[in-house]
């Protein structure tokens, strides 16, 4: 429940039986009018002996955008894999906007030439094509590369589906300890892999600005302790283990500070460490509990979750200005662990009342408030690097689910595992 989070009670939810499985999709509801597309099963050279399904990678990654509905392969008209193969007037006919067909090509032992093509059919005409040289071994980031690119061509947004994500799952088994592990994975759930596993709770994974490495807190010495864990090397670094607690880390956007809770001096506060020195500022000093600290991008100010007020809500502050904080949510008796947009102009938040919690957003400039979710228990909201979704932790049928909503609240789906339960998710930066 995010309300014991914010109060750093060192309290994590019992799951049952994770395994270190992919997580699957399921999309839960979508968006009337979305753009019709088809994406035609690629033509693959034999020789490639290739069996990953670039298409069908790329539709579901459209589809989970909410914005674009792929036709089914069953239901495709045709299935052209060369320009003169097109023929736009029975694609029009058939209620097609857009068409991707894509050949894969032999280049050498498990290498390979990736092309796609994009057509506008009412136009007639191609919009885009690409070339790739990729290998087995990156063949599904090869698909998430051509569906950011589909995506940002007819959208005028970049995609975000070639990046990561990070969230906690934990593993009972009966007579054992329950055994936590903290893992990265594809958007789209593939490619899992575990950075970190403990019989002692993890928490608040959070993705460097270059998303080369994550930050969380480890009780793994029976103590709170924030680490940042580098991805490419599996190096990893303890960065504050002072006394009391250590929670709620954050990134600065040029990675060279990092904010987050500790209350060595008395009640929770934020402080922001240089991680070069480890030298700290302390930012508030308050009675209440001051924690979650969120970046704004111009690194100069952050928001946070105080209860100074007497509930939780998100409270703003300039980092160098000498100014009070300055209370941003007044709707409702608790709002909490703020996530800001890219361009700094929208958060994100849990909304709670009557025991139900939500996911929530607010517009910085009018600050129009909008709620997206249903609850009751949706926590953890994090911005996709583009700002189109929000990825949340939530409640389904009585299993923790990962979960996704679109910034308007149209489209959802949700990510879980088979077999277990995951929560605390983080977004990467997008990978180029």
């Amino acid at each position: 429940m995010e309300i014991k989070r914010w109060l750093l009670i060192a309290i994590v939810a019992v799951f049952s039986h994770t395994a270190n499985a992919v997580l699957k999709i399921d999309i839960t509801e979508g968006i009337e009018g979305a753009t019709p597309i088809a994406v035609v099963p690629f033509k693959v050279d034999v020789r490639t002996g290739l069996k990953t399904d670039i298409a069908a990678i790329v539709s579901s990654d459209l589809a989970r955008s909410g914005m674009f509905s792929p036709v089914a392969e069953t239901d495709m008209i045709a299935r052209p894999t060369s320009p003169v193969e097109v023929d736009y007037k029975t694609w029009r006919i058939a209620g097609v906007d857009h068409l991707v067909i894509g050949e894969v090509k032999s280049t050498g032992k498990d290498q390979y030439k990736v092309e796609f093509r994009l057509f506008n059919v009412y136009r007639g005409e191609q919009v885009l094509g690409y070339s790739f040289n990729s290998s087995r071994t990156h063949i599904r980031t090869t698909a998430h590369q051509i569906s950011d690119l589909i995506f940002e061509k007819l959208t005028g947004l970049p995609g975000a589906f070639n990046s990561r994500i990070a969230y906690i799952t934990s593993q009972r088994t009966k007579g054992k300890p329950i055994e936590y592990k903290l893992q990265v994975a594809d958007t789209d759930g593939y490619n899992p892999q575990t950075l970190l596993t403990s019989k002692e709770p993890i928490m608040s994974p959070v993705w460097s600005p270059d998303g080369s490495k994550v930050a969380y807190v480890s009780f793994e010495s029976g103590l709170s302790a924030i680490f940042s864990h580098d991805i490419r090397t599996g190096s990893r670094e303890k960065i504050a283990s002072f006394k009391g607690i250590n929670s709620s880390p954050a990134w600065s956007p040029d990675g060279k500070k990092m904010a987050m809770t500790l209350s060595k001096d008395g009640n929770p506060d934020i402080y922001i460490m240089t991680l070069d020195n480890k030298k700290l500022r302390r930012m508030t000093s308050h009675w209440a509990i001051d924690t979650e600290a969120a970046w704004m991008p111009d690194s100069q100010s952050i928001v946070f979750t105080s209860s100074r007020s007497g509930k939780p809500q998100i409270y703003s502050l300039s980092l160098n200005s000498g100014a009070r904080p300055k209370r941003l949510t007044f709707d409702g008796k608790y709002n909490a662990n703020a996530s800001v947009s890219a361009d700094g102009k929208v958060i994100t938040f849990v909304h709670g009342g009557n025991n139900s919690y939500r996911i929530a957003t607010m517009d910085l400039e009018n600050r129009s408030m909008q709620i997206l979710t249903q609850g009751p228990l949706d926590e953890s909201p994090d911005f996709a690097p583009n700002g189109t979704m929000i990825m949340f932790a939530s409640v389904d049928k009585g299993k923790a689910v990962l979960a996704a909503v679109s910034t308007d609240g149209r489209h959802k789906h949700r990510l879980a595992l088979s077999d277990g339960e995951v929560r605390e998710p983080s977004w990467a930066a997008i990978r180029y």
